[in-house]
């Protein structure tokens, strides 16, 4: 099984993004990605990530989205954590703005194994003392080890 952790980064964990609309933060989220993984194309996991949209919005609730999709040209599932600077309206379930956003993109061909990350990444955010030690992070770096610690059951 692949967990969360194998397939994020301190460099894909950031805090404080500025927020906008829910366009503009899946622009950075695809500017974020394609600067670290050059073999990604920008526009494609943009359009993507607006494609999936269309299909529902992936607004979570308790001002979560988990924004996902698959992807030609991806290999193996990524995954991105992103805490805004303001909520942004992204047509959430619950109708709550968005202020934290983890990203997966997977790969075209993608088995079960998304489901199951998208299932680790709902069952982790649905609990209330993750989601305020995820927004009381300071930094990137303690953005993700949030992840890890809440992953190795700390």
């Amino acid at each position: 099984m692949i967990r969360l952790e194998n397939i994020l980064t301190p460099a894909r964990s950031l805090v404080n993004v500025p927020g906008g609309s829910k366009k503009r933060v899946l622009e950075q989220i695809a500017h974020l990605v394609a600067a670290q993984l050059p073999q990604l194309d920008e526009q494609d996991i943009f359009a993507s990530l607006i494609a999936r949209e269309k299909l529902g919005s992936t607004g979570f609730g308790n001002g979560i989205a988990i924004p996902h999709c698959r992807l030609s040209g991806c290999d193996s599932p990524l995954s991105a954590v992103l805490r805004l600077d303001s909520s942004v309206d992204f047509d959430a379930i619950d109708g709550e703005p968005v202020d934290l956003l983890f990203v997966l993109l997977v790969p075209e061909a993608a088995t079960d194994e998304h489901l199951e990350l998208l299932r680790q990444i709902a069952s982790m955010l649905d609990r209330g003392e993750v989601r305020e030690r995820l927004r009381q992070a300071q930094s990137s770096d303690a953005l993700f080890q949030v992840v890890v610690d809440v992953q190795n059951g700390r």
